[in-house]
């Protein structure tokens, strides 16, 4: 074999270049997304002893990153905070959030991947009859800050006393050590509540019928205002996990009905 001439080596040298980028370049980067939950709202999102995120919440969120062959972390943020930190660049994605008119104007959502149904729980030993208003006139109502269901209470309620808590463990406590008459939050979440040796303190009062202009349209992943091309991968992802059963596996993990519907 003859020895390459300076040139011939260069232009060789060259070429490799150009082959190796071009192979790097059509080689798509993979999508790295942080996503952001409160941590603190079983059977939703919640943290185990181990330290690890666990709940409904967060089995769908990783199903949609492996559909969107995306590469996922979660961090934990303190609820009344979550938009402001979404803004602030501190994740890309809220995990868990009712969609409504007001947030509408802060942030952008996804299609809903379930809908949630209001209720009352109050102490067994509780004289209160009915979930209205007026059932609950003079009485405390504890419900957590920064949610539908705080304003729904101070707008419904204006004669109960309404307490707001930074999290549903506060509620939770005041209601089984008899400090608190009541407590407004998703069926979802007190029913699993009650389940607890904690929670045998109480019973579910009743639903409410959900007010839209409230409650908002169903519960969404909500990103920074503009960012539609990640609204359209997680809507394509929520569309196949529903398609292919693996919504249904996660579903009937933690409920004995489909939650898609409400």
């Amino acid at each position: 074999m003859g020895i390459l001439s300076p040139i011939r080596l260069a232009a060789t040298a060259v070429a490799a270049t150009i082959f190796i980028a071009c192979a790097h370049a059509e080689q798509p980067q993979q999508l790295k997304l942080t996503i952001g939950t409160e941590g603190g709202y079983p059977p939703f999102n919640s943290v185990a002893p181990d330290g690890s995120l666990v709940g409904f919440d967060i089995d769908i969120a990783k199903a949609l990153c492996a559909e969107m062959r995306a590469d996922c972390t979660f961090v934990t943020q303190a609820w009344q905070g979550v938009i402001p930190a979404l803004q602030a660049g501190r994740f890309d994605a809220i995990i868990s959030m009712a969609v409504t008119s007001e947030r509408k104007g802060k942030v952008d959502f996804t299609h809903a991947y379930y809908h949630s149904v209001p209720a009352i729980a109050v102490p067994k030993s509780s004289a209160i009859a009915g979930v209205t208003p007026e059932d609950l006139k003079g009485k405390s109502l504890g419900v957590q800050e920064g949610t539908v269901h705080f304003r729904y209470a101070k707008e419904k309620y204006k004669e109960s006393d309404i307490r707001k808590y930074p999290a549903i463990a506060g509620y939770e406590h005041d209601l089984a050590d008899g400090t608190l008459d009541a407590a407004m939050d998703g069926r979802f979440v007190l029913e699993n509540w009650l389940k607890t040796e904690a929670g045998q303190c109480c019973r579910i009062l009743g639903t409410l019928k959900p007010d839209p202009a409230i409650h908002g349209e169903g519960v969404a992943i909500a990103v920074r205002r503009g960012d539609t091309d990640l609204v359209n991968r997680f809507n394509a992802a929520i569309a196949a996990i529903r398609t292919d059963g693996t919504y249904k596996r996660i579903n009937d993990k933690y409920f004995d009905f489909d939650i898609y519907g409400g």
